[in-house]
């Protein structure tokens, strides 16, 4: 393809994945299957890597993330970010309608129109547009002054690169709320407690700890939305009211929360304040009050603010959904990866319209913390869990009665020994027979990136455990075609195609074998590192922490892992079982001799010959290493074009770096 032809098929492919991403992020309607929009993305990725000088900063494969900041840099609001002074009665927000109508001369019995929004329990933040296109964007800092936080704002589905619809003004600085939904919340706490990391407290504090990463390519993985709620600056526009500038902002694609509303007196207000009430606990992200705005852009700058706040809005707070309860038992509950956590059964309470009669207390170190025992007094809140969170004690009303609860040593579904890595909170059950874990087990074990047991969906797992057939991943290499045959809508075909699949299964290369085990800390890659160093089960089954540590990326967390988990006499029981019934991982070559042998590379910027992965296999099938940071102990690195920060270090560490040419150069001498 020429560069014309590819500029044309390059702002196609813009315009129809901005539009897909606006389909699906804003408004919940998506047209094309997940595969079709990889595909079109795909596509335009490959186009900018080949033609990189046509990629638009504002071209939807810049959502990815960029190489990490030293730190963040500082940035002036040009009109200050205000906070709004809160009213928690109905009488203290008559008395807001009241002074409001008093400054602006108004008979104490005429109607204002106010604007009603959300509030959202979020982090705001100010975007700028210039001309429709994504330019920057801050944090709210102090009000005056915030951080540039413009490239994890990138990486937000929610925010549109470019503004669509005519009419765009010359600058628009527009201000929003930056938050995680719930069910995001609950899914990256129950990864973070299974990376043995502590959870986050609450929504607002999972999404200000995801925007302020100085990696946006963190931030990238964290599903962020943002609710746009005002303006700043604008130039090349107006506006007349709040919300005329709401519709507006949504028709070029901003989103804006389809339950602000425009209402007419504090009377509409009060009635709108209690209809979100009553809709909170079905919302899918927190919000703890309502936003009330005069809607008037001119009565907003006629009435202006005070030091801290405007004196046109005013936030009108929910009542806290917390509650005093006692609890009546503490007991370990083991999770889908063996994670075992304290969980509260309390007196039940009702919290916010809802009966609690269960409490998450994360994990081991927060119920130490904390201090919480069995038989205290404890205050509840529920603040975006699915099960409530105990907040705190009330030592005040012990009486002597109460019993603390340690961590177990032993798993309370399997009587296996626990285990606790060096640095993580997590206690774990490291047992692959365990009941609590052998579901999601079988379902790493047979997936495409392990032993890749074709046709043994969820479904069939589902049943093979339903029928108690299988207690452990063993018992798949010792099944029939009559216990298949036991299964729903299950022919002889059928039943012999998983058979054939399952022992298709039993030669697959070690690194496969070693992935399939769900070893804590250990994936694709690390497997192929342990499998490449010691060749046989056998030998890595025996190996110490010394001779893991040996090997380049593996740290003590990883090697203790892999030890403990070869440690425990049931782990090795399964794989004896499965070695007996035939199962034969192919022993892997190790690669001492390689004409890069020793050697690290780096890989950094956009290279044009084949992918960074293309790259780093072909490093790895001579021997060397490809790495993912620079370091000292870094041998060359390559720099495609717009390389980042890493070519940087490099620089300053004296480290060789290789055009592209001169890579190939030596790749064509290496495989002479």
């Amino acid at each position: 393809m020429d560069p014309k032809a590819a500029e044309k098929r390059i702002a196609e492919l813009c315009s129809a994945i901005e539009r897909h991403n606006r389909l699906y992020y804003l408004e919940d309607a998506p047209e094309i299957p997940d595969a079709e929009y990889d595909a079109l993305f795909r596509e335009l990725l490959e186009l900018e890597n080949r033609f990189p000088h046509l990629a638009s900063p504002a071209s939807p494969t810049r959502r990815v993330g960029a190489p990490p900041l030293e730190k963040f840099t500082q940035v002036s609001h040009r009109i200050p970010m205000l906070s709004l002074e809160n009213v928690l009665t109905e009488q203290e927000l008559m008395d807001f309608d009241e002074r409001v109508k008093r400054f602006l001369a108004l008979p104490p019995d005429g109607d204002l129109e106010y604007t009603c929004e959300p509030k959202m329990d979020g982090l705001a933040v100010e975007l700028i547009y210039e001309r429709g296109v994504f330019a920057g964007g801050s944090t709210r800092g102090d009000g005056f002054t915030g951080e540039d936080v413009t490239q994890n704002l990138k990486t937000v589905k929610t925010i549109p690169l470019r503004l669509h619809g005519e009419a765009q003004p010359e600058r628009l600085e527009v201000r929003g709320e930056i938050y995680l939904a719930l069910k995001a919340f609950q899914k990256l706490n129950a990864e973070r407690e299974e990376e043995g990391e502590q959870p986050f407290a609450n929504p607002r504090n999972a999404a200000a700890g995801s925007l302020r990463q100085l990696d946006s390519r963190i931030t990238a993985r964290r599903p962020l939305s943002l609710f746009c709620y005002g303006p700043g600056i604008v130039e090349g526009h107006e506006f007349t009211s709040q919300s005329q500038f709401l519709r507006t902002i949504s028709e070029w694609g901003l989103p804006v929360n389809t339950l602000s509303t425009k209402v007419i007196g504090i009377r509409g207000v009060l009635d709108y304040y209690r209809r979100l009430a009553e809709l909170r606990d079905t919302l899918d992200y927190e919000i703890d009050g309502v936003v009330v705005k005069v809607d008037s852009f001119p009565l907003q700058r006629e009435l202006g603010e005070k030091s801290r706040s405007p004196r046109w809005a005013v936030a009108f707070k929910f009542p806290p959904r917390q509650a005093c309860t006692v609890v009546e038992d503490i007991i370990p509950q083991v999770g889908r990866t063996g994670v075992i956590t304290p969980v509260a059964n309390l007196r039940p309470v009702e919290v916010s319209g809802v009966m609690v009669s269960r409490a998450t207390l994360h994990n081991w170190d927060e119920l130490e913390k904390k201090d919480i025992r069995i038989g205290d007094t404890v205050l509840v809140e529920r603040a975006g869990d699915v099960i409530p969170a105990v907040v705190k004690a009330l030592p005040e009303k012990r009486d002597g009665n109460e019993r603390r609860v340690s961590a177990p040593v032993r798993c309370p579904e399997c009587g296996s020994e626990t285990v606790r890595i060096a640095g993580e909170v997590a206690v774990r059950c490291h047992d692959l027979s365990c009941p609590a874990q052998i579901r999601e087990s079988i379902i790493h074990f047979a997936s495409r990136n392990a032993m890749d047991i074709e046709g043994l969906g969820e479904r069939y797992i589902e049943q093979l455990l339903r029928l108690g057939m299988v207690k452990d991943v063993s018992d798949l290499y010792y099944l029939k075609r009559s216990d298949f045959m036991r299964f729903d809508r299950m022919g002889e075909k059928l039943a012999d195609n998983l058979l054939t699949a399952i022992n298709r299964s039993k030669q697959r290369p070690l690194s496969r074998f070693i992935h399939a085990l769900g070893i804590r800390h250990v994936g694709e890659h690390t497997a192929k590192l342990l499998a490449s160093a010691f060749g046989t089960m056998e030998n890595l089954e025996m190996a110490s922490e010394e001779e893991l540590l040996s090997i380049r990326e593996i740290g003590p967390q990883v090697a203790q892992s892999i030890v403990s988990f070869f440690r425990n006499p049931r782990n090795r029981e399964t794989i004896n079982r499965m070695i007996s019934a035939g199962v034969s991982p192919l022993d892997e070559e190790r690669r001492h001799g390689g004409r890069l042998s020793g050697m690290t590379f780096v890989f950094t910027g956009t290279l044009g010959r084949f992918s960074r992965e293309e790259a780093k296999r072909l490093v790895e099938r001579e021997g060397g290493h490809a790495a993912g940071s620079v370091s000292r102990k870094t041998d060359f690195v390559v720099a495609g074009t717009e390389a980042g920060s890493k070519l940087d270090k490099a620089r300053r560490l004296g480290v060789k770096i290789l055009s592209e040419e001169e890579f190939l150069t030596m790749m064509e001498g290496s495989s002479e």
